[in-house]
């Protein structure tokens, strides 16, 4: 048995919430993305959103002209207005990914993702500065400098890698980031730029960027990188398979800035790691199932104290850096299908967000957390076997003390496994149809629903026994509240049948 202590540790940190991914900007302006973003923002309610193609050319940004021999572009923010409107109307501000390059602005042909998105560097180095003020400048006139401040700026995404940035060429990245972030304290000294966006396995990357950044005085407010822990893809058609490292691999890569960074000017920055999940490919089933749900547990109760945010990628299906998907169920990244079915991991993030904030107890298989009103959360999960040699434990035992005032505990246990809370799980039982019918979709909407149970508890010297049994790949939030019992006193409900028991 596991003794909660009846003070709190410390603050339990909210970093999971700070920022969720989302696939190509414009992607914001259709209905399904509004309508999954606004459940998103009910049940778990991140603070910002970050996602890819800010300046490709389907957001229409830079718009060329030829008038009588005369050619320029103009800035037109059309849809950049409508895409930051959805945001703030759901609840949740912009984390601003400058990239890719309009296609009038580029130096060469390049493109990645189904979409195309450009990858090379500007022509005109100036032109790409013109086009950062001209954006910002028009942020901060439409929603004001104080709001504007509040959303971090990074330049770029996975430069180190040469499907993102043409050649991974450093010395080129580097360039672009002096370039891009004196154009953003141009606009106003206090707006947040930051950067490399790198991938795993380039770590040597941040060093020289910020022995760059030092050497040349370029500002720098944040430093961001991203987190996979999946092996190389073994595609198939559709679909990608993959080998997995432990999750603690996971809050290897968090740590790694903090720790790079000791004993540098650069010490005391904000780390944002603005893209992370088990695999990095937006087609491996991983990501439906329960099994990543109580992979990613652990990374999301201890994140925050590696971390100042880390970026779940993403919260919607609606993301087409392959393609369109092919099925409902696709293992896309999202905390959401299309048609706003919950996966398992949504859930997960969801029992986050009913956490409280003083920090109890954190081990690890279990977090206990409490809230101003005494009310009293312990999230737990079943360990897993990220090899795949074997499916992980049938059981989970998991026995806590906990604290809490009165004689009489009202308790509501919320559980997603293999087969509660898992619209997966069901869809594969229906045939896995790729395109359901309207009926298919309630049962599938009905499945994605957690099983839900509630007790009455008696307390011992002010403590909960509770008892957990986990099932494989279970996921489980336990809410305990003192009881006030306000029942009248004649109340009887030996009487319920109306028999007088006297």
């Amino acid at each position: 048995m596991i003794r909660v202590p009846a003070e709190p540790v410390g603050p339990f940190s909210d970093a999971w919430r700070r920022c969720v991914g989302t696939g190509r900007a414009e992607l914001a302006l259709r209905r399904d993305f509004q309508d999954s973003l606004r459940i998103v923002q009910r049940e778990i309610g991140f603070d910002l959103i970050r996602g890819h193609g800010l300046f490709s050319d389907g957001m229409g940004v830079v718009r060329p002209y030829d008038q009588a021999g005369l050619r320029g572009v103009q800035h037109n923010f059309t849809y950049l207005d409508q895409v930051i409107d959805a945001y703030l109307e759901a609840g949740i501000r912009p984390f601003l990914e400058l990239g890719f390059m309009p296609e009038e602005l580029a130096s060469g042909t390049q493109t990645v993702f189904w979409w195309k998105g450009n990858i090379t560097p500007p022509r005109s180095h100036q032109d790409w500065a013109d086009l950062v003020r001209a954006t910002l400048t028009h942020l901060v006139d439409r929603h004001g400098l104080d709001e504007v401040r509040t959303w971090p700026i990074e330049v770029w995404n996975e430069p180190n890698l040469d499907i993102f940035w043409q050649d991974a060429d450093e010395k080129a990245y580097h360039h672009l980031y002096e370039v891009t972030a004196h154009a953003v304290k141009e606009v106003d000294a206090s707006l947040q730029v930051g950067g490399p966006a790198i991938s795993p396995g380039a770590d040597e990357w941040l060093p020289r960027f910020t022995e760059f950044t030092d050497r040349h005085d370029v500002p720098l407010d944040f430093v961001s990188r991203h987190a996979y822990t999946s092996g190389p893809a073994q595609r198939v058609p559709f679909s990608s398979y993959q080998t997995l490292a432990p999750a603690s691999g996971l809050l290897d890569q968090f740590a790694t800035p903090r720790r790079q960074l000791q004993g540098t000017r650069y010490a005391g920055l904000p780390v944002h790691i603005t893209e992370f999940n088990s695999s990095y490919c937006p087609d491996n089933l991983i990501h439906d199932t329960a099994f990543n749900a109580a992979y990613l547990a652990p990374v999301l109760a201890h994140g925050g104290e590696l971390a100042d945010s880390f970026s779940y990628w993403t919260f919607s299906d609606m993301f087409e850096e392959a393609g369109v998907p092919t099925a409902l169920f696709h293992g896309g990244f999202g905390l959401l299908t299309h048609r706003q079915i919950r996966k398992p991991t949504f859930h997960l993030y969801a029992f986050l967000s009913r956490t409280g904030p003083d920090l109890l107890a954190l081990g690890d298989h279990h977090l206990v957390t409490r809230h101003p009103d005494g009310r009293v959360t312990a999230l737990a999960w079943a360990p897993v076997d990220p090899t795949g040699e074997t499916p992980g434990p049938d059981r989970h035992e998991v026995h806590l003390s906990i604290p809490l005032a009165g004689t009489e505990a009202f308790v509501r246990r919320s559980t997603v496994d293999e087969t509660h809370g898992n619209a997966y799980t069901a869809w594969r039982a229906m045939g896995s149809p790729r395109s359901p019918k309207q009926g298919q979709l309630d049962m599938l909407h009905e499945a994605s629903q957690p099983s839900r149970t509630h007790d009455r508890l008696p307390l011992a010297d002010g403590r909960a026994d509770l008892r957990l049994t986990l099932a494989r790949n279970e996921i489980t939030l336990v809410e305990l509240s003192p009881v006030v019992d306000e029942s009248f006193a004649w109340w009887d409900e030996t009487r319920l049948l109306g028999r007088d028991p006297r």
